[in-house]
């Protein structure tokens, strides 16, 4: 990473900070530099499935064109480098405050061109119970009943964030924006919403409510569809979580998996 951070500073490079940045996965730098505040995102030291920081790059250059992001700044194999987004992570009361905001900025994402990279959510999970060393017969049964089920076809097919929560949400200017796009991918905007659900299950309603008239989808169509998708995710978020915990030993990532196993 280092190489990548002097190749894009240039003859800059000599003045420069770069410290951690806070966040369960552990994976973004700040690098303080005389061009001013840049974040550096190395390419994971462990496997994580579906973290990809070329294909993160590329799809970080086709939102640009459509507004949602600023360009990505370069990368290659040992990862990206990105311009600082300014403003205010929201907090969680913001998050739900905030809303009508917040479904605006996903419709907006929702009407971009696909990236060309499909979310399969099978091969997903599957990588993760490969990866992962604490395995249990639970778990494996719960993967062998989605494989049965096989996944919900799409109710529109787009862009997606999967990582929607009010900590990857910036204020700048009365604006929001989105950042941290490692699990972005093409699939069912109704996954999405499952995920952003998840995230804020007491307003659960609201959130389809609001982005039902927002992009003039049935309700009953989009609550159906966000159901099928919600052991699929609950999955999702055990796996992430238990790998996560094996990685890298933190207390706080074991209690989230040991939580998230006791919903499968």
């Amino acid at each position: 990473m280092q190489l990548l951070i002097a190749r894009t500073l240039g003859e800059h490079h000599g003045n420069t900070s770069v410290t951690p940045l806070p966040g369960l996965t552990g994976q973004s730098l700040e690098i303080q530099s005389a061009q001013g505040k840049l974040v550096a995102r190395p390419a994971p030291q462990r496997p994580i499935p579906f973290v990809n920081r070329q294909r993160e790059f590329r799809i970080l250059r086709k939102l640009h064109r459509g507004g949602l992001v600023p360009a990505p700044l370069a990368g290659d194999q040992q990862g990206i480098i990105l311009p600082w987004q300014e403003g205010e992570v929201l907090t969680p009361d913001e998050f739900t405050r905030r809303m009508p905001e917040v479904i605006t900025l996903l419709r907006q994402l929702h009407q971009q061109p696909l990236t060309g990279y499909r979310l399969r959510m099978l091969p997903l999970l599957w990588q993760y119970w490969q990866i992962c060393r604490q395995r249990n017969l639970a778990w494996l049964r719960a993967l062998q009943r989605l494989s049965r089920l096989a996944e919900p076809r799409p109710l529109r097919l787009a862009p997606l964030h999967m990582d929607v929560h009010a900590g990857n949400i910036v204020s700048a200017k009365g604006e929001l924006h989105l950042i941290d796009w490692e699990y972005a991918a093409d699939g069912d905007v109704a996954l999405e919403l499952a995920a952003v659900c998840a995230v804020d299950p007491q307003q659960q309603q609201q959130w389809l409510i609001g982005y039902a008239q927002a992009t003039q989808l049935p309700l009953w169509q989009l609550a159906r569809q966000a159901a099928y998708w919600q052991p699929w995710l609950r999955l999702l978020m055990a796996s992430w979580y238990q790998l996560r915990a094996e990685q890298s030993g933190e207390k706080t990532l074991l209690t989230l998996a040991q939580q998230s196993w006791k919903q499968i």
